[in-house]
C-alpha cells in the first residue's frame, strides 16, 4: 500500500512495525527510544521527515536516511474533543494490520497535527482525526507502526492515529513506561484529567466555574495521595500541572 501525508509526501507500507513500547503524557504519544533532550536532538539531526519546529507544531514522522525506513514517531493530542455521540461514529474496522513505512524519497514534509479527540468509553481508545468529516465515508486501513498505536487512512491519505489502552502507557517525559498493568484507580483519573484539559471541561476551568475547579482540585489531592501506579500517577499530576497553578487556588 501507497500512503500519502501532508504536503504530497509519500511513504509504502512493509512487513516491518516498530518494536518500541510507546510513551504516552497525556500531551503526547512517543514511539522513540531516547533518553533526554540531547539523545532526542541527536536523533533528529540524524534522520529525515516531519519535525516540529519553533512556533510550528507538527507531528513527528522520522526515517533512516539510508534504508528510508520508519526509526520513531511523535503524535500530540489534540485540545478538542469529540462529542460522546460523534466519537461512538468511529468504527471499530477495519482491525489494525502490523506494518512499517518505508519514504519513497528522503525528503522532509510536514505532518500537520489532527484536530479532534475521538475518546471510547473509558478511553481504551484515544483516536485522534483530521476532522470529523472523516467519518463520513469508511476507513480503508488502520497500520500498527508499533506496539498499540495505528495509522489511520482514508484513500490512501493518513487521516489520524490511535493510541490502544493509554493508560498502560502513561509516563514521565522520556521515561520507560511501567509495563505491569495499571491500577483501576489510575484508568479512572486518567478520564478525569482527560475531561480537564479538553473541550469544553478546560473552558470550564479557565472561566473559573466552582464545580471545574472543585473537580481540579479533587482529582489533584486523589493523584496525590494514590499509593499505588505512583509512576503513572506523576504523570497524570504533570498533565494537570498548569492547570492546578493556575486555577488551583481560586
Amino acid at each position: 500500500m501507497k500512503l500519502t501525508f501532508n504536503d504530497d509526501w509519500r511513504a509504502t507500507v512493509t512487513d516491518d512495525p516498530l518494536h518500541v513500547v510507546p510513551g504516552f503524557t497525556g500531551m503526547s504519544v512517543r514511539v522513540a527510544l531516547f533518553e533526554d533532550v540531547v539523545e532526542r536532538e541527536k536523533f533528529l539531526v540524524d534522520t529525515f521527515g516531519s519535525q516540529e519546529w519553533l512556533w510550528d507544531t507538527l507531528d513527528v514522522l522520522r526515517f533512516d536516511p539510508d534504508g528510508r525506513q520508519l526509526v520513531g514517531a511523535e503524535f500530540q493530542l489534540p485540545a478538542e474533543s469529540a462529542s460522546a455521540e460523534d466519537a461512538a461514529r468511529v468504527p471499530v474496522t477495519p482491525v489494525v494490520r502490523p506494518g512499517g513505512l518505508r519514504a519513497d524519497e528522503v525528503r522532509d514534509f510536514r505532518q500537520e497535527i489532527t484536530m479532534v479527540l475521538c475518546r471510547a468509553p473509558g478511553d481504551a481508545v484515544l483516536t485522534c482525526l483530521r476532522d470529523l468529516a472523516v467519518l463520513a465515508e469508511p476507513l480503508e486501513a488502520r497500520i500498527g507502526i508499533a506496539p498499540d498505536v495505528a495509522l489511520i487512512v482514508q484513500r490512501g491519505t493518513i487521516v489520524g492515529w490511535s493510541l490502544t489502552d493509554p493508560a498502560q502507557y502513561l509516563t514521565t517525559a522520556f521515561a520507560v513506561p511501567d509495563p505491569n498493568p495499571p491500577h483501576l484507580t489510575t484508568r479512572r483519573l486518567l478520564t478525569e484529567c482527560l475531561d480537564l484539559i479538553t473541550q469544553p471541561t478546560i473552558y470550564e476551568v479557565e472561566d473559573r466555574e466552582p464545580a471545574a475547579l472543585a473537580r481540579l482540585r479533587a482529582v489533584d489531592d486523589a493523584l496525590r495521595g494514590q499509593r499505588h501506579d505512583r509512576h503513572r500517577a506523576d504523570a497524570l499530576l504533570s498533565l494537570i500541572a498548569n492547570l492546578v497553578e493556575d486555577y488551583g487556588n481560586w
